[in-house]
Protein backbone atom coordinates (compact mmCIF):
# COMPACT_ATOMS: atom_id res chain seq x y z
CA UNK A 1 0.00 0.00 0.00
CA UNK A 2 3.20 2.36 0.50
CA UNK A 3 3.41 2.50 -3.27
CA UNK A 4 -0.10 4.15 -3.29
CA UNK A 5 -0.04 6.50 -0.84
CA UNK A 6 1.75 9.30 -3.01
CA UNK A 7 -0.78 8.78 -6.40
CA UNK A 8 -3.86 8.84 -3.48
CA UNK A 9 -2.34 12.05 -1.93
CA UNK A 10 -2.06 13.88 -5.14
CA UNK A 11 -6.23 13.30 -5.95
CA UNK A 12 -7.06 13.97 -2.43
CA UNK A 13 -5.24 17.44 -2.61
CA UNK A 14 -6.66 18.10 -6.25
CA UNK A 15 -10.18 17.36 -4.86
CA UNK A 16 -9.63 19.91 -2.14
CA UNK A 17 -8.56 22.51 -4.14
CA UNK A 18 -10.93 22.19 -6.97
CA UNK A 19 -13.36 22.60 -3.67
CA UNK A 20 -11.56 25.87 -2.71
CA UNK A 21 -10.99 27.19 -6.21
CA UNK A 22 -13.81 26.78 -8.07
CA UNK A 23 -14.04 25.70 -11.91
CA UNK A 24 -11.12 27.06 -14.66
CA UNK A 25 -13.83 29.61 -16.18
CA UNK A 26 -12.43 31.93 -13.38
CA UNK A 27 -8.88 31.45 -15.07
CA UNK A 28 -7.31 34.32 -16.67
CA UNK A 29 -7.25 33.88 -20.60
CA UNK A 30 -4.17 34.93 -21.43
CA UNK A 31 -1.33 35.62 -19.33
CA UNK A 32 2.26 35.84 -20.66
CA UNK A 33 3.54 34.90 -17.45
CA UNK A 34 2.06 31.35 -17.02
CA UNK A 35 3.43 29.80 -19.66
CA UNK A 36 6.38 30.18 -22.15
CA UNK A 37 4.01 28.57 -24.52
CA UNK A 38 0.76 31.07 -24.13
CA UNK A 39 -0.20 32.10 -27.67
CA UNK A 40 -1.27 35.98 -27.69
CA UNK A 41 -5.47 36.38 -28.80
CA UNK A 42 -7.39 39.14 -29.20
CA UNK A 43 -10.84 37.54 -29.84
CA UNK A 44 -13.70 36.20 -27.63
CA UNK A 45 -13.76 32.41 -28.30
CA UNK A 46 -12.38 30.43 -25.33
CA UNK A 47 -8.93 29.65 -25.30
CA UNK A 48 -7.23 27.29 -24.58
CA UNK A 49 -5.77 26.74 -21.11
CA UNK A 50 -1.87 25.97 -20.63
CA UNK A 51 -1.89 23.39 -17.85
CA UNK A 52 2.18 23.25 -17.41
CA UNK A 53 4.73 26.12 -17.79
CA UNK A 54 6.69 23.44 -19.74
CA UNK A 55 6.26 20.22 -22.08
CA UNK A 56 8.94 18.20 -19.06
CA UNK A 57 8.58 18.00 -15.82
CA UNK A 58 10.38 15.77 -13.43
CA UNK A 59 10.05 12.29 -14.64
CA UNK A 60 6.69 12.50 -16.91
CA UNK A 61 6.44 14.91 -19.85
CA UNK A 62 3.32 17.40 -19.54
CA UNK A 63 0.12 17.53 -21.95
CA UNK A 64 1.92 20.92 -22.88
CA UNK A 65 3.29 20.57 -27.09
CA UNK A 66 5.76 23.00 -28.69
CA UNK A 67 3.89 25.08 -30.85
CA UNK A 68 4.01 25.21 -34.95
CA UNK A 69 7.14 25.78 -36.13
CA UNK A 70 9.14 26.21 -32.26
CA UNK A 71 12.41 24.19 -31.36
CA UNK A 72 12.31 23.30 -28.13
CA UNK A 73 16.05 22.46 -26.90
CA UNK A 74 16.42 20.14 -23.73
CA UNK A 75 19.36 19.32 -21.56
CA UNK A 76 17.94 17.10 -18.77
CA UNK A 77 20.58 15.96 -16.40
CA UNK A 78 20.78 13.32 -13.40
CA UNK A 79 23.95 13.13 -11.03
CA UNK A 80 25.06 10.17 -8.88
CA UNK A 81 24.12 9.49 -5.45
CA UNK A 82 23.48 12.45 -3.26
CA UNK A 83 24.23 10.01 -0.18
CA UNK A 84 25.08 5.99 0.48
CA UNK A 85 28.04 3.93 0.10
CA UNK A 86 28.17 5.86 -3.88
CA UNK A 87 27.88 8.90 -2.28
CA UNK A 88 28.58 11.37 0.22
CA UNK A 89 31.36 13.88 0.67
CA UNK A 90 33.59 11.96 -0.78
CA UNK A 91 32.25 12.31 -4.66
CA UNK A 92 30.57 15.54 -3.47
CA UNK A 93 27.29 14.41 -2.86
CA UNK A 94 26.79 13.42 -5.92
CA UNK A 95 28.38 16.29 -7.91
CA UNK A 96 31.54 14.82 -8.83
CA UNK A 97 29.63 11.65 -10.70
CA UNK A 98 26.90 11.22 -13.66
CA UNK A 99 23.90 9.05 -13.44
CA UNK A 100 22.45 9.82 -16.81
CA UNK A 101 21.81 13.10 -19.17
CA UNK A 102 19.60 13.75 -21.95
CA UNK A 103 19.83 15.94 -24.80
CA UNK A 104 16.53 16.26 -26.84
CA UNK A 105 14.83 18.36 -29.56
CA UNK A 106 11.22 18.83 -29.54
CA UNK A 107 9.40 20.14 -32.97
CA UNK A 108 6.34 21.52 -33.54
CA UNK A 109 4.73 20.34 -36.71
CA UNK A 110 1.65 22.02 -35.67
CA UNK A 111 0.39 23.24 -32.76
CA UNK A 112 -1.15 20.10 -31.85
CA UNK A 113 1.98 17.78 -33.29
CA UNK A 114 4.88 17.29 -31.85
CA UNK A 115 7.98 15.14 -33.23
CA UNK A 116 10.49 14.52 -30.56
CA UNK A 117 14.06 12.90 -30.82
CA UNK A 118 16.59 12.32 -27.88
CA UNK A 119 19.52 10.22 -26.67
CA UNK A 120 20.16 9.06 -22.88
CA UNK A 121 23.36 8.07 -21.37
CA UNK A 122 21.97 5.10 -20.42
CA UNK A 123 22.85 2.36 -22.67
CA UNK A 124 22.99 5.50 -25.27
CA UNK A 125 18.99 4.87 -25.82
CA UNK A 126 17.93 6.73 -28.37
CA UNK A 127 14.27 7.66 -28.90
CA UNK A 128 11.66 9.01 -31.92
CA UNK A 129 8.11 10.18 -30.59
CA UNK A 130 5.50 11.37 -31.81
CA UNK A 131 3.00 13.83 -29.07
CA UNK A 132 -0.30 14.68 -30.19
CA UNK A 133 -2.78 16.79 -28.32
CA UNK A 134 -6.16 15.26 -28.90
CA UNK A 135 -8.20 17.81 -26.28
CA UNK A 136 -7.33 20.70 -24.97
CA UNK A 137 -9.09 22.20 -21.52
CA UNK A 138 -11.19 25.22 -22.50
CA UNK A 139 -11.29 28.78 -20.15
CA UNK A 140 -14.76 28.29 -20.50
CA UNK A 141 -14.69 24.88 -19.18
CA UNK A 142 -16.25 23.43 -22.44
CA UNK A 143 -13.09 21.14 -22.36
CA UNK A 144 -12.71 20.34 -18.48
CA UNK A 145 -9.60 18.25 -18.76
CA UNK A 146 -6.81 17.68 -21.85
CA UNK A 147 -5.75 14.92 -23.26
CA UNK A 148 -2.46 14.20 -25.04
CA UNK A 149 -1.01 11.27 -26.51
CA UNK A 150 2.70 9.93 -27.04
CA UNK A 151 4.17 7.24 -29.23
CA UNK A 152 7.80 6.44 -28.63
CA UNK A 153 10.33 3.91 -30.30
CA UNK A 154 13.67 3.69 -29.38
CA UNK A 155 16.88 1.66 -29.61
CA UNK A 156 19.94 0.89 -27.42
CA UNK A 157 23.33 0.72 -30.13
CA UNK A 158 25.45 0.11 -27.19
CA UNK A 159 25.39 -0.98 -23.62
CA UNK A 160 26.55 -3.75 -21.56
CA UNK A 161 24.52 -6.81 -22.77
CA UNK A 162 25.55 -8.71 -25.96
CA UNK A 163 21.98 -8.60 -28.47
CA UNK A 164 21.37 -11.78 -30.58
CA UNK A 165 19.61 -9.71 -33.56
CA UNK A 166 19.01 -5.81 -33.98
CA UNK A 167 15.34 -6.28 -32.65
CA UNK A 168 16.29 -7.15 -29.34
CA UNK A 169 17.81 -3.69 -29.27
CA UNK A 170 14.05 -2.22 -29.62
CA UNK A 171 11.71 -0.68 -26.82
CA UNK A 172 8.25 0.95 -27.61
CA UNK A 173 6.56 3.40 -24.85
CA UNK A 174 2.70 4.60 -25.49
CA UNK A 175 1.21 6.76 -23.48
CA UNK A 176 -2.14 8.85 -22.96
CA UNK A 177 -1.66 11.82 -20.71
CA UNK A 178 -4.84 13.35 -18.86
CA UNK A 179 -4.55 16.46 -17.40
CA UNK A 180 -6.39 19.54 -15.99
CA UNK A 181 -5.37 22.60 -14.24
CA UNK A 182 -7.73 22.93 -11.13
CA UNK A 183 -7.16 26.82 -9.98
CA UNK A 184 -4.15 29.28 -10.78
CA UNK A 185 -1.97 27.37 -8.52
CA UNK A 186 -2.78 24.04 -9.11
CA UNK A 187 -2.27 21.67 -12.13
CA UNK A 188 -2.46 17.74 -11.65
CA UNK A 189 -2.00 14.87 -14.17
CA UNK A 190 -2.61 11.30 -14.65
CA UNK A 191 -1.06 9.19 -17.40
CA UNK A 192 -1.57 5.37 -17.79
CA UNK A 193 1.37 3.86 -19.66
CA UNK A 194 2.14 0.71 -21.72
CA UNK A 195 6.08 -0.50 -21.86
CA UNK A 196 6.88 -3.18 -24.69
CA UNK A 197 10.30 -4.23 -24.66
CA UNK A 198 11.65 -6.85 -27.37
CA UNK A 199 14.30 -7.76 -24.90
CA UNK A 200 13.42 -7.66 -21.16
CA UNK A 201 14.95 -4.56 -19.15
CA UNK A 202 17.74 -5.61 -17.42
CA UNK A 203 17.98 -8.61 -19.03
CA UNK A 204 17.50 -11.46 -16.04
CA UNK A 205 14.87 -14.49 -16.14
CA UNK A 206 11.57 -14.35 -15.04
CA UNK A 207 11.63 -10.61 -15.95
CA UNK A 208 8.53 -9.03 -17.75
CA UNK A 209 8.80 -8.01 -21.58
CA UNK A 210 6.03 -5.84 -21.50
CA UNK A 211 3.92 -4.38 -18.58
CA UNK A 212 1.29 -1.01 -17.86
CA UNK A 213 2.50 1.40 -15.64
CA UNK A 214 0.60 4.67 -13.67
CA UNK A 215 2.01 8.13 -13.37
CA UNK A 216 0.73 10.89 -11.44
CA UNK A 217 2.10 14.67 -11.43
CA UNK A 218 1.24 17.83 -9.66
CA UNK A 219 2.46 21.11 -9.78
CA UNK A 220 1.42 23.91 -7.10
CA UNK A 221 2.23 27.00 -7.74
CA UNK A 222 4.18 29.15 -5.00
CA UNK A 223 4.64 32.92 -7.03
CA UNK A 224 4.53 33.95 -10.57
CA UNK A 225 7.12 32.56 -11.76
CA UNK A 226 7.76 29.78 -9.64
CA UNK A 227 6.50 26.31 -8.82
CA UNK A 228 6.78 22.92 -6.68
CA UNK A 229 6.28 19.37 -8.50
CA UNK A 230 5.80 15.73 -7.38
CA UNK A 231 6.26 13.51 -9.61
CA UNK A 232 5.52 9.54 -8.95
CA UNK A 233 5.46 6.37 -11.22
CA UNK A 234 4.62 2.90 -10.86
CA UNK A 235 4.97 0.25 -12.74
CA UNK A 236 2.19 -3.13 -12.96
CA UNK A 237 4.60 -5.64 -13.01
CA UNK A 238 4.99 -8.80 -11.21
CA UNK A 239 8.92 -9.49 -11.40
CA UNK A 240 9.33 -5.82 -9.94
CA UNK A 241 6.06 -6.33 -7.05
CA UNK A 242 8.09 -9.34 -6.06
CA UNK A 243 11.49 -8.61 -6.40
CA UNK A 244 13.03 -6.25 -3.42
CA UNK A 245 15.83 -4.80 -5.44
CA UNK A 246 13.30 -2.73 -7.78
CA UNK A 247 11.65 0.49 -6.67
CA UNK A 248 9.06 3.21 -7.83
CA UNK A 249 10.01 6.36 -9.30
CA UNK A 250 9.76 9.39 -7.35
CA UNK A 251 10.23 13.05 -7.73
CA UNK A 252 10.33 16.26 -6.11
CA UNK A 253 11.39 19.88 -7.63
CA UNK A 254 10.92 23.40 -8.10
CA UNK A 255 10.51 24.95 -11.60
CA UNK A 256 11.01 28.67 -12.44
CA UNK A 257 10.48 30.78 -15.39
CA UNK A 258 13.06 33.02 -16.26
CA UNK A 259 12.87 35.04 -19.40
CA UNK A 260 13.30 32.33 -22.65
CA UNK A 261 13.90 29.41 -20.20
CA UNK A 262 12.07 27.42 -18.08
CA UNK A 263 14.35 25.45 -15.44
CA UNK A 264 13.48 22.80 -13.36
CA UNK A 265 15.99 21.20 -10.24
CA UNK A 266 14.80 18.39 -8.29
CA UNK A 267 15.48 15.31 -6.51
CA UNK A 268 14.83 12.05 -7.44
CA UNK A 269 15.62 8.22 -7.01
CA UNK A 270 15.29 7.46 -10.63
CA UNK A 271 18.73 7.49 -12.83
CA UNK A 272 17.21 7.46 -15.92
CA UNK A 273 15.87 9.83 -17.98
CA UNK A 274 13.89 8.44 -20.40
CA UNK A 275 10.64 6.92 -19.70
CA UNK A 276 11.63 3.51 -21.29
CA UNK A 277 14.78 3.47 -18.61
CA UNK A 278 13.29 4.41 -15.50
CA UNK A 279 10.18 2.47 -15.35
CA UNK A 280 12.34 -0.75 -16.57
CA UNK A 281 15.09 -0.28 -14.18
CA UNK A 282 14.49 1.68 -11.28
CA UNK A 283 16.76 -0.15 -8.21
CA UNK A 284 17.35 3.24 -6.06
CA UNK A 285 15.83 3.90 -2.75
CA UNK A 286 15.66 6.93 -0.75
CA UNK A 287 16.11 5.59 2.30
CA UNK A 288 19.83 4.23 1.48
CA UNK A 289 20.40 7.44 0.55
CA UNK A 290 20.11 6.62 -3.33
CA UNK A 291 18.89 9.74 -4.71
CA UNK A 292 20.60 12.53 -7.01
CA UNK A 293 19.90 16.31 -7.41
CA UNK A 294 19.10 16.82 -11.11
CA UNK A 295 17.74 19.60 -13.35
CA UNK A 296 15.95 20.20 -17.21
CA UNK A 297 16.82 23.58 -18.64
CA UNK A 298 14.49 24.08 -21.49
CA UNK A 299 15.24 27.14 -24.52
CA UNK A 300 12.33 27.44 -26.86
CA UNK A 301 13.19 28.91 -30.37
CA UNK A 302 10.60 30.27 -32.28
CA UNK A 303 11.05 30.03 -36.33
CA UNK A 304 7.64 32.11 -36.82
CA UNK A 305 9.64 35.83 -36.08
CA UNK A 306 11.33 35.75 -39.35
CA UNK A 307 8.22 35.80 -41.91
CA UNK A 308 6.39 37.83 -39.69
CA UNK A 309 9.09 40.69 -39.89
CA UNK A 310 8.82 40.56 -43.56
CA UNK A 311 5.22 40.63 -43.41
CA UNK A 312 5.28 43.84 -41.30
Amino acid sequence: MKKYITLFSLLLLSSALMAQKGDTSKLKKSDPADSLLNAISTDNKPQNVVIFKATRLILSQSTELTKKKNLNFLIIHRFGDFAGKNGGGQLYYGLDDIADVYIGFEYGISDNLNIDIGRTTIGGLADLELKYAVLHQKTDNSSPIAITLIGQGAVRPYGFVTYTTFGDRLSYFGQAIFARKFSSAFSLQVAPSYIYNNEPMPDVPGNDKQFFSLSATAVLKISKHMGIVVDYAHPFSSYRQNNSNFTDPLGFGIQMETGGHVFTINITNARAVDEINYLNDTESKYSKGEYRIGFTISRIFDFNSRSKDKQE
